[in-house]
This record gives C-alpha cells, structure tokens and sequence, in this order.
C-alpha cells in the first residue's frame, strides 16, 4: 500500500524534486563538455561542402554554449532561484502522472429472507478527486463452486447488467459514482443466491487495489445471530447490576430515615420527661 496520506504527497514531492535536481546537473554538465568541443560538422560529408540542416543547428547549437556570455550567471541570486524554480516546475510538468493505491469497502456477511431484496454496498477510497472514468464491477461465485462470473459494470456512466445469468432482470444499479459508491440492489432472492459477491473499482490513475467481497446467505427464517445473543446476555447482566445496585441505595435509604425517626422520637420523649420533673418540683 505504501505510504498513506499527507506522507505520501511529500514523498512523491521529495522524489521529483530530486529528479529536477539531478537532470539540471547533468545538463549543466553537459553544456559545459560541450563549450570545450571544437567545431563540428554534423552529418556533413568530408569532401563536399553541402552540410544538413540538422548540422547546421547543432553547430550553431554548439557554438551558442561555447560562447562566454551563455555562461555569465545574474548578478542577484533571487533570479537564479527563480530561473531554476521555472525549470523545476517546467520537468515537474513533464514527469507523468503516478498511481496510487484505493482501498474498496463492502460487508463481511449479510442475510436475508427468501423472496426479499437486499443492497449489497461498494465504497472506495481514493487521495484523488473522482475521475470522470471509475468503474464499479460486480462478479458472483456460488457456494461450492472455484468460477466468478460477471453480473454487473459500471463505465463511461452507464451501466451493463448481465441479461443472461442468473440474476436476469434482478440487478438494479443503486449507487452514486460521483459519491464513490457503487451498490447494487438484488431483487427475488432465491436459495440458489448463496454465495460471494465481490466488488472492484478503479478511479483513474488510481487503478490498483484489491477487491472486496462479502458473503450472501437467504435464509427462509433470518436465524438469530450470535452477536444478538450475546448483546441480549449483557444488557440482561447489565440490568440485573443496576438493579442491585437501586435496592441498595433504596436499603440504605430506608434504614437512615429509620434510624432519624428514632432518634427524633428518642430526643423529644427526654424532652418532655424533663418538663414534667420541672412540672413536680414547682
């Protein structure tokens, strides 16, 4: 995969810029091997005084880099850095295009009743903006079975659906390339649609990735799934704690109000028995 994001962008740029570097040494060496070249004839014959015209320009060619003024660099170095950031973009423009890498998204497993329709997702991800030539590309490989076969393509925004397999008049195109999805809708389901479902897609230049593929399972009766069961378990565990954990503090509660009652009643029955020894004693 390489390196991924903005790391990869700066990479690219280091590299090129290395590139422009090496290539604006090598012709400055050039040039000056050839200022030190004496006059040449070019494709002109030793006994004849008619010379090409290729010659000609390559003489003349070498006769402007032999000349002392080529040589004379700007008096200030803020026009070098400017002729030579010119000459970089220049070879920047010239190095092609690379590709980088996309990474395809779909499901791992879906189920789904017999008879009924079910959406099966195809995303990509891409560092470039989405060309105007994506393709999206559905194949089918029934269980049991080593052969793929093609049921659906997406390109040049149109879509072809295979009108003579399996999925004759059952495939719908339900996606939005320019969102960068690719789905597509399956209607009738059937038994015999058991199998795995995979997903390429390419975004020009970025045409290498790996596709992806995802599970399909008809059921006549979707079967609970295991993860539905554990999730059951701990949210049961879960409110069996929080319960206990309100009794308690209910508990707690009761058994100080009880306690306060007492102690109010406790304080106010002294009270009065001392009033009533005051009472006596007058």
């Amino acid at each position: 995969m390489g390196r991924a994001g903005p790391m990869r962008g700066v990479w690219l740029g280091i590299n090129q810029g290395t590139v422009c570097f090496l290539l604006l040494s090598c012709f400055e060496a050039l040039c000056r091997v050839a200022s030190s070249i004496p006059p040449l004839h070019f494709l002109s014959p030793p006994c004849t005084r008619t010379r090409s015209r290729v010659g000609l320009f390559l003489d003349r060619l070498l006769s402007g880099l032999r000349h002392p003024s080529f040589w004379e660099l700007p008096a200030k170095p803020e026009t070098m850095l400017t002729l030579l950031a010119l000459a970089s973009v220049v070879l920047l423009g010239i190095v092609p295009e690379q590709s980088q890498a996309i990474v395809i998204y779909t499901g791992w497993e879906r189920h789904a009743l017999l008879g009924s329709d079910i959406r099966l997702s195809c995303s990509f991800f891409s560092w470039r903006w989405t060309s105007e030539d994506v393709t999206f590309s559905w194949t089918y490989r029934p269980d049991g079975s080593r052969d793929s076969i093609s049921i659906f393509h997406y390109t040049g925004g149109a879509a072809y659906v295979d009108n003579k397999g399996p999925f004759r008049d059952r495939v719908e195109f339900v996606g939005n390339p320019g969102r960068r999805d690719g789905s597509i809708l399956i209607k009738n389901l059937d038994f015999n649609d058991n199998g795995t479902f995979t997903c390429d897609a390419k975004n020009p230049p970025d045409i290498v990735g790996r596709p992806s593929s995802v599970r399909l399972l008809v059921f006549e009766k979707v079967p609970i799934q295991a993860g539905v069961i554990t999730g059951a378990i701990i949210g049961v565990v879960l409110g069996l704690l929080v319960l206990i954990v309100v009794i308690y503090y209910l508990m707690r509660f009761l058994v100080a109000r009880r306690v306060f009652s007492l102690s109010v009643s406790k304080h106010g029955k002294k009270k009065k028995e001392g009033s009533q020894q005051r009472q006596i004693k007058v």
